[in-house]
């Protein structure tokens, strides 16, 4: 009796984790910051095109009329450059 209730909770305890792990996979691979669409971005895009491919940026710092923003982290990130809300400069790390 005792070993049949503990089957049961390890088996249950099993479950919770294959499901706790598909989520996560289902998380990571739904995330925007990707090569392929760091690629889509174009010199010119406005800044709405460009949050619309890799959503909304972590940070952006604005000076007069120029925006730097990054998506991302330390890992793994965008950088983008927007002059007059236009894109003028990207650059990518660890994607």
């Amino acid at each position: 009796m005792a070993k049949r209730i503990i089957t049961r909770k390890i088996s249950k305890i099993l479950k919770i984790l294959a499901l706790l792990l598909l989520v996560t996979i289902a998380i990571i691979s739904c995330s925007k910051l990707t090569k392929e669409n760091y690629d889509k971005v174009r010199i010119g895009m406005d800044y709405n095109e460009v949050v619309n491919i890799i959503g909304d940026p972590k940070e952006c710092d604005s000076l007069l009329n120029a925006k730097n923003c990054i998506w991302g982290d330390e890992n793994r990130s965008i950088e983008i450059k927007f002059v007059a809300n236009k894109v003028v400069f990207t650059s990518s790390k660890g994607l």
